[in-house]
């Protein structure tokens, strides 16, 4: 069995990171949908805080290291159509966050028990949010990651990689000192 170049091997642990947020925006679809008429279980709360979890810290990870290793070299190409993408990822980031930090106060509540939250505004941002990633990843996978694939070079992907384990290790340590 012979290993993946090094540069797969990263791109194929962002890709992982995709998976689980693909896995963790329909989770969440879910239960806000079934919030329309019932209250979650105590099991289901506990896994929206959770979800809610990987995206205050893992999903924001990820946007970092792509903002620092995937999309300089997309920034840096000669192809206007990259450089675009490029440019709509990273501003995608930002409405992402604003998206998820609008959403954040009223999943809290409900992982909480709390009745205190705006189903409306709750699901109507959840619409947003799932079809913002939806949009995102697809344009990451059809262009940026295929483009930047190209560009890796094994001294850059080695950095990127330890610097990616770094931020990883530093966000455990203070979340489980907190």
């Amino acid at each position: 069995m012979s290993k993946l170049p090094i540069s797969h091997a990263l791109f194929e642990y962002l890709d992982e990171t995709h998976q689980q947020i693909q896995k963790h925006v329909q989770r969440l679809h879910t239960f806000v949908k079934k919030l329309e008429d019932e209250n979650l279980t105590s099991p289901e709360r506990k896994e929206l805080h959770l979800i809610c979890t990987f995206f205050e810290t893992e999903a924001r990870q990820h946007h970092l290291d792509e903002e620092k290793h995937v999309f300089p070299g997309l920034l840096a190409s000669a192809d206007e159509f990259i450089v675009q993408v490029a440019k709509r990822l990273k501003q995608d980031h930002g409405w992402l966050e604003e998206n998820w930090l609008e959403m954040y106060p009223h999943l809290d509540a409900v992982s909480e028990g709390s009745g205190s939250y705006d189903y409306a505004e709750l699901s109507h941002a959840m619409t947003i949010f799932q079809a913002l990633y939806d949009e995102h990843m697809q344009l990451e996978e059809d262009h940026a990651y295929p483009h930047a694939k190209k560009l890796s070079h094994t001294t850059d992907v080695l950095q990127a990689g330890r610097e990616m384990a770094q931020r990883r290790y530093r966000a455990t340590k203070i979340k489980h000192s907190a």
